[in-house]
């Protein structure tokens, strides 16, 4: 038995039985009786006495208070279906004065809700927090450096207190809130039947002032609504005057047309981020996208499936193709009388958009030839009645931009070709 004494003292500190270490130890071919390895653990490796409790001195009227999430009980709902009620529970740590949360989730929005609705029952803010590790308040728990989350950290400055987590599985650090737990369950919910949720939580809060906070605490045996009233109300801070609008962080990245999308929506970047993440920020009304730190770019928030540009002079990339007659003159180019035409032709029909890579066609002919070339070419393709990017690509290319030869049209008609009758004409072999 002495030879497992390190491998027993190290399952002991995982939280294994006495019962699992004795399969355990049999199937190392360790045969012992349970009563043995039970008195072995006890006299030798300190099994099962109690550790020495240290009491935890009371802070300042005011200045904490402590938060847990229990399991209540089930509460039956409109279709007879049993659903799991949690309480989210606030523990003043100088008077031991309480309140209780019910809610089914652990959300970030029913926590921030339970935390609006204990500030107005308290009747202000305390200091400090002391919460446990729930996802809804900590993404990365840590007994020296947690990581909060970032919409729990914003709404903590917004109110004005200063979050202090607990350690992992270490009960201690909030032992004010940790018996409040089975108290709550035993004393307000057991036995009891309620219409609904919020029937439920307007019982809870009328609970908490006239049975928790009337009784007579055991370790300090006085009333904890008593001296809550006259010993912390007056020291915490005033209630917010304004509702919390809960914001959503998000890490877009850039695509290649300068946009983020978020929420099914888009929204422009300044700058040449394309496939950088940039950290967004929204919330009912705003956009906040920031790089590095650095604010960069404020939207206001546009529905699903729409998109909001930043005002002012863009970038090429960060123009759209938009079909409307005249909107390709954003790119840069002064329009010629002859092209203009041409393009106002091929913008004008009932589907504009299944012509505008013409349109784009023609303003790539304008950049790689001479304007004035282009302009010619289409003021021929225009008489000639082809409104055709190819054929006037193939008139610039090879060079047929000369005046076409001289032609006598009759009266009251339009010359329908660019070429001189004698082109087509049949040549035969002698």
């Amino acid at each position: 038995m002495a030879a497992q004494s390190g491998q027993i003292t190290a399952w002991l500190d995982q939280g294994l039985t006495l019962t699992k270490i004795h399969i355990l130890l049999g199937r190392r071919g360790v045969v012992v009786s349970y009563r043995t390895l039970n008195r072995y653990a006890r006299t030798e490796l300190g099994f099962g006495k109690r550790r020495v409790t240290v009491r935890v001195a009371d802070c300042e009227p005011g200045s904490e208070v402590q938060v847990d999430f229990g399991r209540l009980g089930l509460l039956t709902d409109a279709e007879g279906r049993g659903r799991v009620v949690k309480g989210l529970i606030f523990t003043a740590v100088y008077s031991r004065h309480m309140f209780v949360y019910p809610t089914h989730r652990e959300t970030l929005g029913e926590v921030i809700a339970g935390f609006e609705a204990a500030w107005t029952f308290f009747g202000g803010v305390f200091a400090v927090v002391i919460p446990d590790n729930m996802k809804a308040i900590v993404d990365r728990a840590n007994a020296t450096e947690p990581r909060l989350n970032d919409s729990f950290r914003e709404y903590a400055e917004s109110r004005g207190f200063v979050v202090d987590p607990a350690r992992i599985r270490s009960p201690q650090d909030k032992p004010r809130v940790e018996r409040c737990v089975p108290y709550a369950r035993s004393n307000f919910f057991a036995g009891e039947q309620f219409r609904d949720l919020d029937d439920c939580r307007e019982r809870a809060a009328r609970w908490c002032r006239e049975v928790a906070g009337m009784r007579v605490h055991g370790t300090t045996r006085l009333h904890p609504a008593e001296v809550f009233a006259t010993d912390e109300h007056p020291k915490l801070k005033p209630l917010p005057d304004t509702e919390f609008d809960i914001p959503a962080w998000a890490h877009p990245k850039v695509a290649p047309d300068r946009h983020v999308q978020l929420n099914r929506a888009l929204y422009s970047v300044p700058g040449d981020l394309v496939g950088q993440r940039l950290t967004a920020r929204v919330d009912t009304r705003t956009v906040k996208l920031y790089w590095r730190g650095e604010l960069i770019k404020v939207h206001p928030v546009v529905e699903p499936g729409r998109r909001h540009r930043s005002r002012g002079p863009a970038r090429r990339a960060d123009r759209l193709c938009d079909p409307r007659p005249g909107s390709v003159a954003a790119q840069g180019i002064r329009p010629r009388p002859a092209h203009r035409r041409l393009r106002g032709g091929s913008a004008g029909t009932p589907l504009p958009w299944t012509k505008m890579r013409q349109v784009y066609r023609l303003l790539g002919l304008i950049r790689r030839h001479n304007a004035e070339a282009v302009d010619e070419a289409c003021r021929r393709a225009l008489e000639a009645e082809a409104v055709n990017v190819g054929l006037i690509d193939r008139m610039l290319t090879r060079g047929l931009t000369e005046a076409p030869p001289a032609t006598t049209p009759q009266p009251g008609t339009a010359s329908r070709f660019v070429r001189d009758t004698g082109d087509f004409a049949v040549r035969r072999s002698s």
